[in-house]
């Protein structure tokens, strides 16, 4: 199908515009140069090995991933200095053993000291020792020890302290960023997030540790503040292709967001004033709870219209007010829906049709599993 229109495609159909991708990703890189920090970027939206080329430079180094079939899928393709970053499972503790002592760099994260021991238990072989992150929750209220509590400190020093194992780094997520609306918010979490990361890392200087330090979210890191130039990496993942929620946020604009969801019209509903879309949740996903002005997605074109709700196969799509005038959606006709989260988005989907200026360039295939 390449050189064909998108129209070609049948539908539900995930479209990546390249163009943006690459854009969005040299922008990031650029940023973090300017900063002097490392770009550790996520993998976890797109899951790709042709993104992962774009956001790494073609370096192939130096990535983030959220599952252990992620971390196997880009080792298996040449990829290293993978950082795990998930609270180490312990079902996962002898996959994680196998690929450290294949690959050149393989990294994992924990919160707890029962997760040091089971590394303790798994011993690396050749001498190797296992690299650690200690993951820190400096206000986001996921995973990882409170910054402020004096376990904190504590599992630290364990970490550092314990043979076989070394202290990489401390990683911190401000995901918290997604609450926030316009720049300045953003900042102020980004401010915030960096200033605890940077102040445990004199904590761990006092007592005579010293490791890397990472923070991440497209939001802090499309729009970074100075003290982040203070870390020694950002993990930001999102920001390669964007999406409605955060253009909402702040972190770009709508032009930014890389992927869309095609779909047809299927059905006239007059007595509902509603169409129907073949575009159901199993094509776009349920995320956002449909809180847009425009319920579920942007409909691209079409700032008059609302997703208003699907069920696995079906989208149900109404005027914001007024009369729908179905002489301008004939059955079979193309409808674009710019998602309210692309990662979601993502997965909802076995393959992305790439194009570039509307024409199609080929296929990218995302590895799927834990």
């Amino acid at each position: 199908m390449e050189g064909e229109p998108l129209s070609a495609l049948c539908t539900p159909a995930l479209v990546v515009d390249v163009d943006k991708v690459k854009r969005n990703a040299q922008r990031m890189i650029e940023r973090c140069q300017k900063l002097g920090v490392q770009l550790r970027p996520h993998m976890k939206t797109h899951k790709t090995l042709e993104c992962a080329d774009i956001m790494t430079g073609g370096s192939r180094r130096c990535i983030v991933v959220s599952t252990l079939a992620e971390a196997c899928f880009y080792a298996d393709h040449g990829f290293d200095d993978i950082l795990y970053a998930y609270s180490v499972p312990f079902d996962k503790v002898e996959r994680c053993a196998a690929l450290s002592e294949r690959l050149d760099l393989f990294q994992v994260l924990l919160d707890h000291p029962d997760a040091l021991e089971q590394l303790k238990k798994r011993p690396l072989r050749d001498g190797r020792q296992w690299h650690v992150w200690l993951k820190l929750d400096c206000g986001n209220g996921r995973a990882g020890v409170l910054h402020s509590e004096p376990e904190a400190l504590g599992l630290a020093q364990a970490i550092a302290e314990t043979e076989g194992v070394q202290l990489t780094g401390v990683y911190a997520h401000c995901g918290n960023t997604y609450n926030c609306r316009g720049v300045e918010q953003i900042q102020t979490v980004a401010q915030e997030t960096t200033s605890l990361t940077l102040q445990f890392m004199e904590k761990l200087k006092a007592v005579g540790i010293t490791c890397k330090s990472s923070i991440g979210s497209t939001p802090s890191c499309s729009h970074p503040v100075k003290d982040m130039a203070q870390l020694s990496e950002v993990h930001p993942g999102n920001y390669a292709f964007y999406d409605v929620q955060q253009s909402v946020i702040g972190s770009c604009s709508l032009e930014d967001v890389a992927v869309r969801v095609l779909t047809r019209v299927i059905g006239h509903c007059p007595h509902r004033n509603q169409l129907l879309i073949d575009c159901g949740w199993s094509g776009i996903s349920l995320d956002g709870a449909g809180k847009l002005p425009t319920g579920y997605a942007v409909i691209e074109g079409h700032p008059h219209l609302k997703l208003l709700s699907m069920t696995q196969e079906h989208g149900r799509v109404e005027p914001i007010s007024g009369p729908l005038d179905y002489s301008k959606y004939p059955l079979g006709s193309l409808l674009t829906l710019i998602p309210y989260h692309s990662c979601a988005t993502a997965m909802m989907h076995t393959v992305y049709h790439v194009h570039s200026d509307g024409r199609l360039l080929g296929r990218w295939t995302p590895t799927r599993g834990w």
